[in-house]
């Protein structure tokens, strides 16, 4: 039996996760999710692949506030509306996607610009502005300021495996993953065509091929070697390494870790 262990979501693009209780799925992703994202000031984004230090900084939502704090720093909290007031709109690019984003005060931008240490803006995606998925996979669905898939899901037994293959075991953190479950075998979620989780029913796209944020400590900041080296050895398949398993929804509705997975189509 799969159960699902743990629900998180990355409120900015490529800052640290929250873990959740439970939380709302809909088209785009779980709610809050990579809806805000930090770009240059030519509008494009950019992450830990370049600024591992983004992995430092740790928001939290209260109420209607995100809130964005170092986990190492004494820097000041930062308070931020969770929908701008009275913004203007901007041109973003997100890999080959141009979108359009609304943008916050120079306080708020100045504050990132000087714990990251580059200058940048914040944005956030309206809901009026819909990022559409259309590739050789999917058609007509949308998705927030994520790479390419609303939701990411990987096994335990998966991340147990590959640690088996590491010196020193990583903790699931390092893969961003949106849904965590426990049971089953490693890597049966590469087996996976179409599952429910509650009322909730995705459908499993296609294998997550994984870059050098893998191999940022999100603790520290600090990149190595692991565990795309590991994972090079036994997951690379086309010249890509591979783990995890990006995933759309077909339905919306409210699920909450301890609810069963069930399978109801296989590859």
């Amino acid at each position: 039996m799969y159960k699902l262990s743990q629900i998180n979501v990355y409120p900015i693009k490529s800052l640290a996760g929250i873990p959740l209780q439970s939380s709302f799925v809909d088209e785009r992703g779980l709610i809050h999710d990579r809806r805000w994202m930090l770009v240059y000031e030519n509008g494009m984004f950019f992450t830990q692949r370049d600024h591992p230090q983004m992995a430092l900084l740790q928001p939290s939502i209260e109420k209607n506030i995100l809130k964005v704090s170092h986990k190492h720093s004494k820097t000041d909290e930062l308070e931020i509306p969770l929908v701008p007031d009275g913004s203007s709109e901007i041109d973003v690019t997100v890999w080959d996607d141009k979108c359009i984003a609304q943008t916050y005060s120079t306080q708020i931008d100045e504050w990132f610009s000087n714990v990251i240490g580059i200058k940048c803006r914040l944005v956030f995606m309206p809901d009026s502005f819909r990022r559409e998925i259309n590739n050789e996979f999917v058609q007509n669905k949308s998705v927030g300021f994520a790479d390419a898939y609303p939701f990411l899901i990987i096994g335990k037994e998966s991340l147990k495996k590959l640690n088996g293959h590491l010196k020193v075991p990583l903790p699931m953190n390092r893969f961003r993953t949106n849904f965590v479950f426990s049971g089953g075998s490693p890597f049966d979620e590469d087996t996976w065509k179409r599952i429910k989780i509650g009322d909730v029913v995705f459908d499993v796209i296609k294998p997550c091929a994984r870059c050098v944020i893998t191999t940022v400590n999100q603790s520290t900041g600090e990149k190595g070697k692991e565990p795309l080296a590991a994972l090079s050895k036994f997951r690379r398949v086309n010249g890509k390494v591979l783990f995890g398993q990006n995933m759309v929804a077909d339905s919306a509705g409210e699920i909450n870790i301890n609810l069963q997975i069930e399978v109801l189509e296989r590859k």
